[in-house]
């Protein structure tokens, strides 16, 4: 596994999102064991950081991956939790609680990283930070970030925050280069920031693409591997992909041991 470090911390380049885990933006207990056995072999496999969020399901998404790490025995240090707070609740007093809701659902006494899901329209940065430097200053969260916001929207959240940004959480892959037009992911790798890459695979748009096939068969790999691999290739960005086929779990976390050369990635860089 390659790994970024940041602060101190070591986080590694290829986590497990949870968008899905027991329902969609309601819970469905229907899916319990389907969602169980899914989160089981990610940590089984080695998964390490784990991405979720108290809209995912209605909060069952982190009951869920709470159970399946308690069931596992690895010990919470050797983890790394994320969530986020829904922008409804980004109102100082409501930050609060939606934390501490997150734990109890969790089952864990802290949160290594808490992201500002959506920025808010009508809730100001700074009211929201009050809330967020409490809870480092309290150790209820080990580091802050955010998640969709533009580059404007960084440099509030850096001046508000008492604590470095540790991410910036939004939708990258080889089909949705956006982020990369808006300069954030430049204004993040020049500010000592990760880029958090949800959606990274963007749902295969790209596997049809004969360029991204011939790059894929020179390392033995599929499609998909190498679309994450040419992510994490870039300094200071991360992926959180999310399967619950083993199979595709694994060939996720395998995708951080191909070596792209510097060609490949400007072939790749090109199908923008």
């Amino acid at each position: 596994m390659k790994y970024e470090t940041l602060n101190g911390t070591r986080i590694p380049k290829i986590g497990f999102g949870t968008w899905k885990i027991g329902g969609g933006s309601y819970a469905d207990s229907s899916q319990d064991e389907r969602s169980l056995a899914g989160l089981r072999s990610a940590l089984e496999l080695g998964y390490t950081h784990f991405d979720t969020a108290e809209v995912y399901a209605s909060g069952h998404a982190e009951e869920l991956l709470g159970q399946a790490i308690a069931e596992s025995g690895i010990p919470r240090e050797e983890l790394f939790i994320t969530s986020k707070v829904d922008p409804a609740n980004l109102r100082y007093s409501d930050v609060l609680d939606a934390c501490e809701k997150s734990l109890r659902r969790l089952g864990m006494d802290y949160l290594d990283l808490y992201l500002i899901h959506w920025p808010s329209h009508s809730i100001s940065l700074g009211e929201t930070f009050r809330a967020l430097n409490q809870l480092i200053r309290e150790g209820r969260i080990r580091h802050v970030g955010v998640s969709n916001f533009d580059v404007r929207l960084l440099e509030q959240a850096r001046a508000e925050s008492e604590s470095p940004i540790f991410t910036d959480q939004v939708s990258y892959s080889l089909a949705d280069r956006s982020y990369v037009r808006n300069g954030v992911l430049s204004y993040c790798q020049k500010n000592n920031i990760l880029l958090t890459a949800y959606s990274p695979i963007e749902k295969g748009r790209l596997r049809g693409s004969t360029t991204l096939r011939s790059i894929a068969d020179a390392h033995g790999a599929t499609s998909y591997q190498t679309a994450l691999a040419w992510l994490i290739s870039q300094p200071r960005v991360i992926a959180i992909p999310m399967s619950l086929n083993p199979k595709h779990q694994a060939e996720n976390l395998a995708a951080a041991e191909i070596e792209l050369t510097e060609d490949e990635i400007e072939r790749l860089n090109g199908l923008a």
